[in-house]
């Protein structure tokens, strides 16, 4: 039975390999040929990737912004929390704070802005008359017309209703702006939340690549850099304070309505680097007109002194002794960062320079003292 059995198996065959030819010769690397294909989709693939990043590139300046944002408030994370509160809590509480700040600027701020802006557009008329009243500005317009053609001008738009359709463009762009600028606050808003509230977890896992023997060392430059980063911060919001005071009593000297709105304006405005200090002094002039050409032109003067002052004085000494940066490396590192990134290169230079010579001085340095 089992002879027979086996005798009925059928034996298996083997499996013949298919045969694909000989191998040929490897690839000349050297020839001229597969250098120019190689380095074809090397450009190209940097192209893409390069095209692809400059489509991405508002997203990673939002990130960045976070980032510092977060970077920044985590020293007062850091002081609520060791009051006893956990992590979150401290977030919960900066976030309220800076909602509460959030809200009351609009309700002081937008009811003068609007008010402010109706006064100006009906005093627009009579403004331009009164300088008629200045012999120069007078002689210059009998010789070219200027005051003369913005008048005819503005009779000519009030007149034929061009004006209200104009203002109706205007509020559609406005209204535009306002709606992309808030999903922007709130998109920042939010990263900034996630950023603050996983902070360390992130550092944590950012030193895990460190080697071991080095985790310790990198771990505390670390930590100095996000609390000169927060310096910054702080250094930034007390120059705005500064500014805020003193346009505030200038708006009282010269009798400007609504000086703590006034002054709510140029706190917000001294923390935008680059054009903070300029669309504040628009502002700041444009109320200052609605009262009268003399009133606009003091307070027009009054703010570029202001601002010199504090770019040659206030903010390098504030800068050198919270974040031990000299003024010179201040204006330098402010010029560089804003020709390179525009606002978030203003943004971000400062502390960026604070974190090169926190490393030089305590990495570069001692080695070549060494060497």
């Amino acid at each position: 039975m089992a002879i027979s059995e086996r005798m009925k198996r059928k034996p298996k065959e083997t499996p013949v390999a298919a045969d694909f030819g000989a191998a040929g010769a490897p690839i000349d690397r050297g020839h001229p040929f597969y250098f120019g294909f190689v380095a074809t989709v090397g450009a190209l693939s940097a192209f893409v990737l390069m095209r692809a990043l400059a489509s991405a590139s508002g997203v990673f300046v939002l990130i960045l912004v976070a980032l510092f944002l977060a970077t920044g408030l985590n020293p007062a994370v850091e002081a609520i929390r060791r009051r006893g509160l956990s992590r979150a809590g401290a977030v919960a509480v900066i976030f309220v704070a800076v909602i509460a700040f959030v809200g009351l600027f609009a309700a002081l701020i937008v009811p003068p802005i609007i008010s402010q802006g109706t006064n100006l557009i009906e005093s627009a008329p009579s403004l331009l008359e009164s300088l008629k009243n200045n012999a120069t500005i007078a002689n210059l317009n009998d010789q070219y017309g200027i005051i003369d053609t913005l008048q005819k001008k503005l009779s000519s738009v009030t007149s034929d209703g061009t004006l209200l359709i104009t203002a109706f463009g205007g509020v559609i762009g406005v209204g535009k702006s306002v709606l992309s600028g808030t999903f922007t606050a709130l998109t920042i808003l939010v990263l900034t939340l996630y950023f603050i509230t996983s902070l360390p977890q992130a550092t944590e896992l950012g030193l895990k690549l460190v080697p071991a023997s080095r985790r310790p060392r990198v771990a505390a430059l670390t930590e100095a850099i996000i609390s000169r980063v927060g310096a910054f911060v702080g250094s930034q919001i007390l120059v705005s304070f500064f500014a805020a005071i003193f346009m505030t009593v200038l708006a009282l000297i010269l009798g400007l309505p609504s000086p703590v709105a006034i002054g709510i304006i140029i706190f917000i405005c001294g923390l935008v680097p680059l054009i903070g200090h300029f669309i504040g002094a628009s502002v700041y002039t444009i109320i200052a007109l609605t009262q009268s050409i003399t009133i606009g032109v003091a307070a027009f003067i009054g703010y570029v002194v202001y601002v010199q002052v504090e770019n040659y004085i206030l903010t390098p000494k504030i800068m050198k002794r919270t974040l031990n940066v000299p003024g010179a490396v201040t204006i330098i590192a402010a010029l560089l960062g804003t020709s390179l990134l525009g606002l978030v290169g203003g943004l971000l230079a400062v502390p960026v320079a604070a974190s090169i010579i926190l490393i030089l001085e305590e990495v570069v340095y001692p080695r070549a003292e060494k060497s």
